[in-house]
Order: C-alpha cells, then structure tokens, then sequence
C-alpha cells in the first residue's frame, strides 16, 4: 500500500461509518497532490432506489455548486485573460440588456464581475426560478429583468446565474457548448450516473440530470450548476490548479487572494468552521455542492481533496450530517498526510 492510500483510508474513515450507518448511500474520496500521485476510495450504492446499484469509482455524480468553481469561475477568468471583461467593471458590460428599463438607476446594473465572483452583492441567496415558466429563454430574461429584492452579501446562485448568461454572451454559445476535460461533462451517461433525488417536481429519480432546478428549468446548464464530474475529472482539475498548468497566473492568484473575509473569486477560503475541517492551511480554498460534493485545495502542503455523495438520494429530507461528514474529512485527510 501506498503512502497516500494510507492517507485515503484514514481520511475515508467517516465517510465509510457514515455509509454502514444509511445516512448516505454511497461516498467517494480522492486525493492528489502536486506531483500527479492520487489515491480513491469508494463504498455504497450508486441508486438504492428504485433499484440498488453499486458506486464505482466510474460513475458520475451531480457536482451542484461545483460547477461555479470548475467552469463557472475559470471561464470568467480566462475571459479576463483574453482582455474581454474586467473583473472590476459591470456585469451590464457583457449584458447590455441587464434592467434594460431602468438603466440610470437599477443596482444590478452595478454590480461587477468580481463582485459576483466573490458574492459581495445585494442579489438573494436563491429564488424559485423554475416556477415562474418553462421556456428557457425566457426564463433568462425573467432574470435579467427582475429587480431583485436587496440585502446584504450572502452566498447567492443569482451571482453565478448572471455569470453564466455574460460568458454565453461573450462566447456567443450556451454553457453546455464550452468544452470540458476529461471526466467533466454537462451530458453525463445516465447509466452510470449517480443517482440524486426523487424530484417532487419532475415526479422521478433524477440520474443523470442536474439535480437543481433552476438549473434544469434553464436548460440543463447554468453558470451555478448543471456540470457533473467522476472522481478523477475533479481531481484532474485540481492538479491543475496546484501545479499551475490549469489556470494563468493571475486566474490563480484571483482565485487564492481574499476578495472578503471569507471569499475569493469564485472559492471560499478557510475560516473557522469551515466544510474543509480546521487542520488546513489558512491559504486553502474550497466549495461544496448541494448534492453532497466537495473538493478542497491546500496549496501550501501541494495536496487536494473531493468528498462526492448523494446525500440528496432519494431525499434532501433526512439528516445526513454531511456538514459534519465533510469537516472530520478533511480534518482526517490533513492529519493523516502529515502523518505520513
């Protein structure tokens, strides 16, 4: 065995009794660090319901919130790259038609890259777009014209929505068009999808389609969620990042600089009681995803991490402890790889 399999199993150790317990089906965990080696771990059940089947370290699952930080983000910054947003001026730069009826007054019409990267608006945590319509495109200039009701800076998916619709924009195609690596896809195979949850909307378990909503109301992909990943897609894009291949230097130092106390562009950045555990570097970064996924990136040990499950399968409605599960995770991982 390994060193960094060592360290696999001891991190895995909660996710495993978290399994045995039923509080999720099925767990996932690798690890990589910046000289390319990984170690995965799997046990449980890809679907329990209508049907059992087992998870593989094969199968797909619904990144949820990923997406804002393996494509969302670094397509906003590559664009910044090319010279064809900056990230300190509006939004409205690339979306003209952003509150197209109040432009002398409308706040989001203010609102700049770096501040929806960074959650730093006044735009609501979310909203139940998919409510208001079926037509997609509609459905986006429902967004684009409503004003938004203010408050203070929360973690809001309508940042990443509208971020979504300026790299459409930009591009001059839809999200699921922009090309993804290996392991990452917007269309996964359904059949080796991991199953999320019994949509009381869409009456049926969802494999193999986005879980959110909003999302699927949308399209399938929007700029907050609809990418869906294996185990070794999201720890490609992690080594990426640690080892300075996947982003410029200056995509990378917007994504590990704090834009607040808490938030980087597109990443949190660790704070107490953070989901990535307390024995990580103060330099780390980090998301989760609804469904019941994660990945950490601790740049100063060169070492990174995903949690994947379906916690949400067949329902959100049960206690999974999954904010619990993440924190002993990554505290496990981080103890046992200076241990080695």
């Amino acid at each position: 065995m390994s060193r960094l399999s060592a360290v696999a199993d001891a991190a895995f150790a909660p996710a495993a009794r978290a399994v045995a317990a039923r509080r999720i089906p099925g767990a996932t965990l690798g690890l990589v660090t910046a000289d390319g080696e990984r170690a995965l771990v799997s046990t449980g059940h890809a679907q329990i319901e209508p049907l059992r089947e087992p998870l593989t370290l094969g199968h797909w699952f619904d990144l949820a919130s990923l997406t804002k930080v393996i494509a969302t983000t670094p397509a906003i910054l590559r664009l910044a790259d090319q010279g064809r947003l900056d990230l300190d001026r509006p939004i409205a730069d690339a979306i003209p038609d952003l509150r197209q009826y109040d432009v002398a007054h409308a706040r989001e019409r203010r609102i700049t890259f770096r501040e929806a990267l960074s959650h730093q608006t006044h735009l609501p945590a979310v909203e139940p777009i998919y409510t208001y319509g079926d037509d997609p495109r509609r459905l986006r200039a429902f967004v684009l014209q409503r004003e938004w009701r203010a408050g203070p800076p929360v973690y809001s998916d309508i940042n990443f929505i509208l971020l979504g619709i300026a790299i459409e924009r930009l591009t001059g195609r839809p999200l699921d068009h922009l090309p993804m690596a290996e392991g990452l896809a917007w269309r996964p195979d359904p059949a080796m999808s991991v199953a999320t949850e019994r949509c009381m909307w869409r009456e049926r378990v969802l494999k193999g389609e986005v879980h959110d909503e909003n999302a699927a109301a949308l399209g399938g992909a929007a700029g907050h969620a609809g990418l869906f990943g294996t185990v070794d897609g999201v720890l490609d894009f992690a080594l990426g990042l640690l080892g300075g291949s996947g982003a410029s230097a200056a995509a990378l130092t917007a994504m590990r600089e704090r834009a607040s106390p808490t938030r980087t562009c597109g990443w949190e950045r660790r704070v107490p009681g953070w989901p990535g555990g307390d024995a990580c570097d103060d330099t780390t970064i980090g998301h989760t995803g609804f469904t019941g996924t994660g990945l950490w990136l601790d740049f100063e040990r060169g070492f990174a991490w995903t949690l994947l499950t379906n916690r949400v399968h067949p329902s959100r409605h049960s206690d999974s402890g999954i904010a619990a599960l993440r924190r002993a995770t990554g505290d496990a991982a981080i103890g046992a790889f200076d241990a080695r």
